[in-house]
């Protein structure tokens, strides 16, 4: 039994640095030739947009496909049926590192706020340019109003509440941001837990530190939530995005230690059957 936990966790370790280091090397050599074509052949702006987030999608999806495959990890999605309608906010609590991959993998066509460190990066910053994601840079006020026109324009947005990843055992700590730009679109919130078990790739723990078992995520799709509803007549903007970042602390903290409790062992057997398709 020693020897096959040991053979177990030498192949998941191994398994691990071979997807992430074909997940490096297959977006260099994406941006240096698929994304340039489809720029090339693509009659306009908006065209190059679509088609360039459809390609993001199916190479996260080939590279999920590839953990999956040599047993490094094991997901499952709840409410998946919910991701179909366009024009919503996605706001996510953010635990693993390849939380944007998952959720990226489930959507056609979606936008996110990435860093400006990637427009600054020679290989990448052509095709998160050319998918129109929005850069964090800039004011406050000119990143809410630039995904809060995408929103209003019928596209869809990842956004992390947190900012980067949560520190595992503290309360969650989140920003404005999600909030304001829920606010000045209007649009529905789609809430989406992301709960891995056992913990791996979070901010306190590097990528080559596997855990003793293969982890399994788990994302759970909840109800839509109208922003009206937090923004009443007459509400000062400032307050309201005060209230909707506190019920976004409450319902992550709330559903991730819910699920935590029911469990993500039942994702082994359910990972065959979810999403991916």
């Amino acid at each position: 039994m020693k020897l096959g936990r040991k053979l177990d966790y030498g192949w998941r370790l191994f398994g691990t640095a071979f997807s992430f280091a074909c997940f490096g090397l297959g977006g260099v050599l994406l941006s240096l030739t698929l994304f340039p074509l489809i720029r090339l052949v693509s009659r306009d702006k908006d065209a190059t947009r679509r088609r360039i987030q459809r390609a993001m999608r199916h190479s996260f999806r080939i590279f999920l496909w590839q953990m999956t495959f040599l047993g490094v990890i094991n997901y499952e999605v709840s409410g998946r049926e919910r991701l179909a309608q366009r024009g919503r906010l996605i706001v996510a609590n953010h635990p693993t590192l390849i939380d944007v991959v998952l959720l990226i993998a489930l959507l056609p066509e979606v936008d996110c706020i990435v860093k400006q460190a990637l427009w600054r990066n020679p290989f990448l910053r052509w095709p998160v340019a050319w998918a129109d994601y929005t850069p964090n840079s800039g004011s406050a006020e000119e990143l809410v109003e630039s995904a809060a026109a995408k929103l209003r324009a019928g596209r869809s947005l990842i956004v992390f509440p947190e900012g980067t990843r949560s520190v595992p055992g503290q309360p969650l700590q989140m920003q404005r941001g999600a909030a304001r730009i829920a606010l000045a679109a209007g649009v529905d919130i789609l809430p989406v837990t992301i709960v891995c078990e056992p913990s791996t790739l979070t901010k306190a723990e590097p990528w080559y530190r596997v855990p003793p078992r293969r982890p399994n995520w788990k994302l759970l799709v909840g109800d839509p939530l109208p922003a009206a509803d937090y923004a009443p007549a007459g509400m000062p903007e400032a307050l309201a995005a005060r209230h909707l970042t506190q019920h976004f602390v409450n319902y992550f903290s709330d559903s991730t230690s819910a699920a935590a409790r029911a469990g993500c062992g039942a994702g082994a057997a359910m990972a065959s059957t979810c999403t991916m398709h």
